[in-house]
């Protein structure tokens, strides 16, 4: 209530009931203001004007192909080098880092999309900092377990085939 009156004529109101008010200053009635303009904003209305669209980036055609294609051919390329070293019969370590690496990649790309995806910078953003934080973390572990797998033990692919025949042994 108080927003729609002057502060003026709640001080006269606030005087005509006081002892020392002054026979003249007794007029009790409150009147609304016509107009009430603040230099204050509202906390929750976002500054500038509201109904200004989202700017439009400049058109470039070459602008996410890139990593789209990339993406592809990496998803693509998973195929046969996932098959290639069961199907040759050879363990080759060269093919088995390429396979871990292609892997490894892929699966980051995959993840980093679902926290852009999910976790939106703009509305989240120390929670997208941290899981991006976190994922590259987890890839660069990772990354890690995978070179120590493949040069101090018998790498992914022999592990798979071990695997693979000891479950059709029963």
């Amino acid at each position: 209530m108080a927003s729609l009156m002057r502060p003026s004529i709640l001080r006269q109101a606030a005087m005509s009931r006081s002892a020392f008010a002054q026979p003249a200053m007794r007029n009790t009635v409150l009147r609304a203001a016509a107009l009430h303009t603040t230099s204050k904003r509202a906390a929750f209305i976002p500054p500038g004007p509201l109904n200004d669209p989202a700017p439009v980036p400049h058109a470039n055609a070459a602008h996410g192909s890139y990593h789209w294609t990339f993406e592809r051919l990496l998803a693509a390329s998973l195929v046969p080098l996932s098959i290639a070293p069961f199907a040759s019969g050879s363990l080759n370590p060269t093919l088995d880092a390429i396979l871990c690496s292609a892997l490894l990649l892929h699966s980051h790309i995959g993840f980093q999309s679902v926290v852009i995806d999910y976790i939106p910078k703009r509305t989240h953003a120390g929670l997208h900092r941290f899981f991006m934080w976190a994922l590259n973390i987890a890839t660069v572990a990772v990354g890690v377990s995978l070179y120590e797998f493949e040069t101090n033990d018998v790498g992914v692919t022999e592990a798979i085939k071990r695997v693979w025949k000891a479950s059709s042994k029963e």
